[in-house]
């Protein structure tokens, strides 16, 4: 039997809005599984400690991830540090609910800045030093709220619909290159971004079919496996880590 390999030893990610939650079990992971990490975020004393706490392979870069200028920045700090870039993981979002006709242009923008825009410039900025690595991955953090519609999900819906088509695209176009491009479709993960008291996390548990949220290094786990070489052969796919949420004819409804 020819062995799967997951080892990314000697590989060189970065990870977008990793200072904490979801983006920090990615690093952590990556990190344990080999890779040398650039944790990057706005919350820059807690991404320091982040770093910190993962160990010798982690460093710790500001990024607001809807400033163009300032991925150039983190990625050059990137190949400074480490002397290459093979893993971009484009995790950085941030979630908030309205009805479309309460939803402002300003802040729709906002939301769209920071969640789509920052994978598009995150992807764009990646492309020229994973030509020089000889290719590399990209993982993109969508939601299964690109999957179903959600009361109040406007903006956010919007933003994670479009990471679904820019995942598919760029995997047509970077193919040549050696660069694989997929999305990771999270469902209601217990971080610090799904909003609630432990009555209204419990009670949204029971939508599940595993009845239960799910852990942030679940997630974490699917972005090792397609920055591995276990993945060497999957492009442009999207995959669902929800605890079977989306499997049924449900809809989410959030009030």
């Amino acid at each position: 039997m020819i062995p799967v390999d997951f080892d990314l030893d000697g590989k060189v990610a970065l990870v977008s809005g990793a200072a904490r939650g979801q983006g920090l079990a990615t690093a952590t992971v990556l990190a344990d599984s080999g890779a040398s990490v650039m944790l990057t975020d706005v919350l820059d004393e807690a991404g320091v400690s982040a770093a910190a706490g993962i160990g010798p392979r982690a460093r710790y870069r500001h990024l607001d991830v809807s400033d163009e200028g300032c991925w150039a920045q983190a990625v050059d700090a990137t190949l400074d540090d480490f002397g290459r870039l093979d893993i971009l993981v484009n995790n950085a979002g941030v979630w908030r609910t309205a009805s479309l006709y309460e939803e402002s242009v300003a802040e729709f923008e906002k939301l769209l800045q920071v969640n789509l825009f920052g994978t598009f410039h995150g992807m764009r900025t990646a492309i020229d030093p994973m030509r020089a690595a000889g290719g590399g991955a990209i993982i993109n953090i969508a939601s299964t709220a690109a999957l179903q519609a959600a009361v109040g999900h406007t903006a956010y819906g919007a933003s994670k619909w479009a990471i679904r088509g820019i995942t598919k695209t760029a995997a047509l176009e970077l193919a040549p290159d050696g660069i694989r491009v997929n999305a990771v479709l999270p469902g209601a993960i217990d971080t610090a971004m799904l909003a609630g008291s432990d009555e209204i996390k419990s009670t949204l548990a029971t939508k599940i079919p595993l009845a239960r949220l799910g852990r942030a290094h679940e997630v974490a786990s699917m972005v090792a496996f397609l920055a591995s070489d276990a993945a060497a052969y999957i492009t442009g796919q999207e995959f669902v880590v929800d605890g079977g949420l989306t499997s049924g004819a449900g809809v989410l409804r959030q009030t």
